[in-house]
């Protein structure tokens, strides 16, 4: 059985692994061709080593790192080291691990903020599942200016 790894943090304020495995189980082959397995970290910068374990000790074919970094400017710094550290695990694992970050200041509204952690990672969750199971489905979106958590930017003419 293949599983998809998702890791998310302590320091969210939305429980945004919930929101990723939830979306996962309404995915076709849930429980029969794939699962879903989970670790939490404490914050951001711990994501990287928890997602290259997940590919190298739990056999996962694609990560899902879930992240929600402050709204200072520290915590901007932080979510680009965090964002290295993921780039660089997926390298060196040669398998996906699709970065789900949302961050503070995208929305100031928290009923808004939160729609927006379920449309974000619950899109990226599905992603995941289109690189193992359907990758023509991203193909078919290519150059469409897709974005996940919000309205597409389309494509541009030409």
């Amino acid at each position: 059985m293949d599983r998809i790894g998702v890791v998310d943090t302590m320091f969210a304020r939305v429980d945004m692994g919930s929101i990723a495995e939830n979306r996962l189980a309404g995915m076709e082959g849930f429980g029969e061709r794939f699962k879903a397995v989970r670790r939490t970290v404490p914050g951001i910068r711990d994501l990287a080593v928890a997602c290259r374990q997940l590919i190298e000790r739990e056999n996962c074919e694609v990560v899902l790192a879930c992240g929600m970094p402050g709204g200072d400017d520290l915590d901007r710094i932080r979510a680009h080291e965090a964002s290295q550290g993921i780039m660089m695990a997926q390298v060196l694992a040669g398998k996906h691990v699709l970065e789900a970050f949302v961050h503070a200041q995208e929305e100031p509204d928290p009923v808004k903020f939160t729609e927006l952690c379920r449309q974000r990672v619950g899109a990226h969750a599905v992603n995941a599942y289109w690189l193992l199971y359907a990758p023509e489905e991203l193909r078919k979106r290519a150059g469409q200016g897709v974005r996940q958590g919000g309205p597409d930017a389309g494509p541009l003419p030409g």
